[in-house]
């Protein structure tokens, strides 16, 4: 029996293209899905744009037949506008108001008609109140990212004997054919398949504490170029550093897409503006003209762009994490540091003042071609794939992008752990020549011995 997809608005908000990727089968939008894209229309942001997109893809359709009898999808299937079944019944105590509750009931009518139906929604409230109702029902992922657990991660150990071991730091490389992965389910050791820029923890069979660290470039294992660097007076603690701070040093001929993952307090802002700083500071600003941060919690549309005052004044609220880093940064004496707070924050506020460090709403990107800039998108969890896509594509010649966040912080009430743009963007760009990326592990937190504690039993 072919499948009946019901989708609800947060789907359709989430990705306009959505009625598109059912291949041969039906796809249902509910009449008050049409209502609740409509109020979305006037919005200036992400929101806005994609109901208005919606609304010309479903426009288009109706100009090839009737929407309340079913237009032909490219897939096979039909798309149909649902306006019937208000008499279906509903549990007493749900208001009969709520467009929630309204989907479902057209879900429960179709279901009655001897359809096989599924719906989709992103709103785990609604997922939880259709099971109840014994409708079948599942989240929405426009692209596949899989489970948190087998995410792409950019690192790899692999196992080596002694003799190997002693030629690579000889050679300062290693061939593929002298290298061996070890499954624990199976218990084996067989060869593995790596991407290109993974970073490898190559370990001792005989001695597993004797270990190097390498990049696999496409050929074979090379060692490590930076390990040795310490930008602004900060240093490497652990292995998921090293490969962190590998990656920031790259030039960005090499390497302009960045891409870092890792919990709170593994010092993933603190090393992309160490390395930035280092980087235009010892160069004198050759190599990039400034530092230019964005978050996407910063959106500069109606919620904050009627507030007085100019752009940065407007934007330094949410910056409060740059410039906690930025205090470790200009003053590296732990002890003296915050003795003279105006002298910290003068010392910050010069950074801004010349221009070495700007910062900027992700919203204010769009349409931009950006040069020989050292770009960070903190907090990059919390953009979409079509975000992402966005920002990366704005990348021109010099520019380094740095992609960072923690996919289990999730601000945004529409992505996951799965759908958020910064797991897209590791996932789809993994094997490029252009990207190096690392997911930093609980252990390598360094904030404090607490932050530690937290992040491995919280």
């Amino acid at each position: 029996m072919k499948k009946t997809y019901i989708l609800d608005t947060n789907v359709i908000l989430y990705s306009p293209i959505a009625i598109l990727t059912f291949g041969d089968s039906d796809v249902v939008i509910p009449e008050i899905v049409l209502e609740e894209l409509d109020s979305f229309k006037k919005n200036k942001n992400d929101l806005g744009a994609n109901a208005r997109y919606a609304a010309r893809l479903i426009d288009d359709f109706r100009k090839k037949g009737k929407l309340n009898k079913g237009v032909k999808l490219p897939g096979g299937g039909k798309l149909r506008v649902e306006m019937n079944h208000h008499d279906i019944k509903m549990p007493p105590s749900w208001d009969k108001s709520k467009p929630d509750n309204r989907i479902i009931q057209v879900c429960i009518g179709l279901k009655k008609n001897g359809e096989d139906v599924c719906l989709i929604t992103k709103d785990t409230f609604e997922r939880i109140k259709a099971d109840t109702m014994d409708i079948e029902v599942e989240d929405f992922y426009e692209k596949i990212v899989p489970e948190d657990e087998s995410q792409y991660t950019g690192r790899i150990e692999l196992y080596i004997s002694k003799d190997n071991i002693t030629e690579f730091y000889k050679n300062k490389y290693i061939d593929m054919d002298n290298i061996s992965c070890y499954i624990e389910s199976t218990q084996e050791y067989t060869a593995p398949k790596l991407y290109i820029n993974e970073f490898v923890i190559l370990r001792c069979v005989d001695n597993p504490k004797q270990t190097a660290l390498g990049r696999f470039d496409g050929e074979k294992i090379a060692q490590l170029n930076f390990t040795d660097m310490s930008p602004i007076g900060i240093s490497p603690r652990n292995v998921g550093q090293k490969f962190m701070q590998e990656a920031l040093f790259t030039d960005a001929d090499k390497a302009p897409l960045v891409i870092i993952k890792g919990p709170a307090g593994t010092a993933k802002t603190l090393f992309s503006l160490a390395v930035g700083l280092h980087n235009i500071l010892e160069d004198n600003m050759k190599k990039y003209r400034r530092i230019l941060v964005c978050r996407p919690n910063v959106t500069m549309d109606e919620d904050i762009g009627f507030l007085p005052g100019t752009e940065r004044e407007k934007i330094f609220p949410f910056m409060r994490p740059i410039l906690d880093n930025l205090e470790i940064l200009v003053d590296s004496d732990e002890k003296e540091r915050y003795k003279n707070e105006k002298e910290l924050a003068d010392k910050i506020k010069e950074l801004f003042d010349r221009r070495i460090i700007d910062t900027e709403a992700v919203g204010y990107l769009r349409g931009r071609s950006i040069v020989k800039n050292w770009l960070i998108i903190d907090e990059a969890q919390n953009l979409t794939p079509k975000q992402v896509k966005s920002i990366i594509t704005r990348v021109g010649i010099g520019t380094k992008l740095l992609l960072i966040g923690d996919p289990e912080q999730i601000d945004q009430p529409f992505l996951d752990s799965r759908s958020n743009g910064l797991s897209y963007a590791s996932e789809k760009m993994k094997g490029s020549k252009l990207c190096y990326q690392v997911t930093l592990k609980h252990s390598e937190c360094e904030r404090s011995p607490l932050a530690y504690e937290a992040s491995r039993k919280l």
